[in-house]
């Protein structure tokens, strides 16, 4: 199997490749039967959806192993070893057999910011999902955003806080 190497600024990392991602094993068997109770259809497109946030994970900086679990009974991806970012969780409920859902934490402003850069890409659902139907085709690259901004939130808000931290404490320095 053919890995390739990043040299980033802080260390050199091994990145998987596709294939690799693809055949990623399930680490945990209560999420492995979560995904075998899916009707077959959607099993399919739930299981796309994992391969992308695993794709994911792997192509953003900082991110880390993800942790696989079940999260209400739904497949959830946490970064548990970084702490980097929010939870994504996905799913299919039996009272909208037709769809199946992308769910991010309710309290961030995440679901917010991607129904203002693609409002005609995806449906939502409240502050909460962004919805497929099982005929849709999945936009995977503005997907492949929505799944980083999510892996990388706290990230993100930790710097915004230090730079308006360090910006705030200039300027009560330089007031005469």
């Amino acid at each position: 199997m053919r890995r390739i190497y990043l040299q980033s600024r802080y260390a050199l990392r091994v990145v998987r490749t596709k294939r690799e991602i693809a055949m990623k094993p399930f680490g945990n068997v209560a999420v492995a039967e979560a995904f075998e109770a899916y009707p077959s259809g959607m099993r399919r497109k739930l299981l796309a959806l994992r391969k992308l946030i695993f794709e994911t994970a792997v192509s953003t900086e900082g991110v880390g192993e993800l942790e696989e679990t079940l999260k209400w009974g739904e497949p959830a991806y946490l970064t548990s070893q970084t702490k980097s970012g929010s939870t994504v969780r996905i799913g299919w409920k039996k009272s909208n057999p037709s769809q199946y859902a992308m769910y991010f934490h309710c309290q961030t402003n995440l679901v917010e910011t991607f129904r203002t850069l693609f409002p005609n890409k995806f449906k939502f659902e409240g502050n909460r999902a962004i919805v497929f139907n099982e005929s849709d085709v999945v936009p995977t690259d503005s997907l492949a955003f929505c799944i980083t901004a999510a892996l990388s939130y706290h990230r993100r808000r930790t710097r915004a806080r230090s730079r308006q931290f360090d910006g705030v404490a200039l300027v009560s320095l330089c007031k005469p």
